[in-house]
């Protein structure tokens, strides 16, 4: 990873975002057990981010596989609590409880869409919001 970013140091995370910079996290922890979706929501906490940008395969959070399933429900907010009383699957249990506990609000949005990454970071609304 050296060769395409900096490695994660927290205090220079936050010192960029206090200086106004972007800061984009990529990659995992390097840890088993520890999912990209799970590092995304401990790297939140640990720079007491208001929002994580969830880019994903699918356009929103559904009700199951829009893929497999034509019936899929799509959902434009959710709550925390819901995600994990659905057993959603936008992210694994262990992500989306540490972005409950710290109030860290996930936007989730398709990667593909061109613009899309400029459209949730200005705040539009596309895709599903869980707060």
């Amino acid at each position: 990873m050296r060769e395409v970013a900096e490695p994660y140091i927290r205090r220079r995370a936050i010192s960029e975002l206090q200086n106004g910079d972007v800061v984009i996290f990529g990659a995992g922890t390097g840890n088993p057990f520890f999912s990209t979706d799970t590092t995304a929501a401990l790297r939140a906490a640990e720079i007491d981010a208001d929002v994580i940008l969830l880019a994903k395969k699918v356009d929103a959070v559904y009700s199951d596989d829009p893929v497999k399933n034509c019936d899929a429900i799509r959902y434009e907010r959710l709550t925390h609590k819901e995600v994990l009383e659905k057993g959603l699957g936008v992210m694994d249990s262990t992500a989306a409880s540490l972005c409950m506990d710290n109030n860290i609000d996930i936007h989730v949005f398709a990667l593909a869409e061109q613009g899309n990454m400029l459209r949730a970071v200005c705040g539009e609304k596309i895709g599903t919001i869980i707060t």
